[in-house]
C-alpha cells in the first residue's frame, strides 16, 4: 500500500501533495518512466516546465495511469521567453496542450525576470486572468527573491500561493522564506537535498555526506536524503525531489514514518553556507537565457 502523503493548504484554499516529484533536467525519453514509477510509488505531485522539454511526457504518464485526473496534483512552468500577457496566456495553451489537460493545477513564473520586470508582471497578470477563468487552480513564482516579491505584491492583485527556491540545508534564503511566510506564500523547495552536482566547484561535498545530517539520518534509520526531507517537511516546506532511479523515487516518499527532534532540526538549521549553487536569480537575461518554448 503507497504512503498517503500529506498536503498543505495554499493561500487560495487549494491543496498540494506536500512531497512530489520534480522533473529538471530529466530527459524526455525517461520522464514518461520516472513519473509512471512515482505515481505507482504513491506520489500525487508532478513539477515539470516548459523549459524542461518534458511535459508532454509527463501529461502522457499521467494519462497512462489509473488515476483520475482531478487525483494528480500538475505544476509547470513559464519560461521567461514566453513572459509578457498575451505571450503568456499562449504558453499556458503550450503547456496544457502538451500535458494533455485542460486545466493546470499550478503555473508559476520560472524566474523573476529582474532585467525586463515590466514582462514579468504582464506574465503574472497573465496567470491572474488564467486564474479568474478557472484554466488553472492556482498561480505562483519562482526563484523570486524579497525585492522581486515586494515589486510583483505592489503591482499586482493576487498574492503567489507559492514561491519555487532553492533550499537545502546548505543554502536556506531564510530571508525569502520569511518574507513568503509573512504574507502566506508556501515556499517550496527545489533541490531540497541539496544535489551532489551543486557542490562540485564550491569546495563543499555533498549534503549527502555531511556528517551532521549522516547521524541525524542514522539515528532514524534513515538516509540522508530522507533526514532532509523531513527537515524540509517539519519546516512547513514543500518539497520536489528528483530521481529517474525507481529506488530513490520510492526512498524519497518513505519520509512519513518518523520525525526529526528541535535539536536535530536546529543542527541542520546550523548548516547553512549562505551559498547557493543555482545561477543567481539576477543573472537570468533573456540574452543569456532565452530559448524558444515549441508549439503544443
Amino acid at each position: 500500500m503507497p504512503p498517503t502523503v500529506p498536503s498543505l493548504t495554499l493561500n487560495n484554499g487549494v491543496e498540494i501533495p506536500a512531497l512530489g516529484l520534480g522533473v529538471f533536467q530529466t530527459p524526455p525519453d525517461e520522464t514518461r518512466e520516472a513519473v509512471r514509477v512515482a505515481l505507482d510509488a504513491g506520489y500525487r505531485h508532478i513539477d515539470t516546465a516548459a523549459a524542461y522539454g518534458n511535459e508532454r511526457e509527463v501529461g502522457e504518464a499521467v494519462a497512462a495511469s489509473e488515476l483520475d485526473r482531478s487525483d494528480v496534483f500538475l505544476e509547470t512552468k513559464i519560461w521567461i521567453t514566453d513572459f509578457g500577457y498575451d505571450e503568456t496566456l499562449h504558453s499556458f495553451d503550450k503547456s496544457a496542450g502538451k500535458l494533455g489537460v485542460e486545466q493546470i493545477d499550478l503555473l508559476i513564473l520560472h524566474q523573476a525576470l529582474p532585467s525586463a520586470f515590466d514582462r514579468t508582471l504582464g506574465a503574472y497578470r497573465a496567470l491572474e486572468r488564467l486564474l479568474a477563468d478557472g484554466k488553472v487552480r492556482a498561480i505562483g513564482v519562482s526563484n523570486f527573491m524579497v525585492d522581486h516579491l515586494e515589486r510583483l505584491l505592489a503591482e499586482t492583485s493576487v498574492v503567489p500561493t507559492v514561491n519555487q527556491i532553492e533550499v537545502h540545508p546548505y543554502f536556506q534564503q531564510r530571508d525569502v522564506q520569511a518574507f513568503g511566510a509573512e504574507h502566506g506564500i508556501l515556499t517550496q523547495a527545489w533541490s531540497p537535498i541539496g544535489g551532489i552536482t551543486f557542490y562540485r566547484d564550491s569546495g563543499h561535498t555533498s549534503t549527502l555526506e555531511d556528517p551532521v545530517i549522516v547521524r541525524i539520518a542514522e539515528a532514524h534509520g534513515k538516509t540522508p536524503a530522507q533526514a532532509m526531507l523531513r527537515w524540509g517537511l517539519q519546516h512547513g516546506r514543500s518539497v520536489i525531489p528528483k530521481s529517474t532511479k525507481p529506488e530513490r523515487i520510492a526512498e524519497n516518499l518513505d519520509v512519513f514514518d518518523f520525525e526529526l527532534t528541535a535539536e536535530e532540526l536546529a543542527a541542520i538549521d546550523a548548516l547553512d553556507t549562505g551559498h547557493r549553487g543555482g545561477p543567481a536569480p539576477d543573472a537570468i537575461t533573456l540574452e543569456a537565457f532565452g530559448r524558444d518554448i515549441p508549439e503544443a
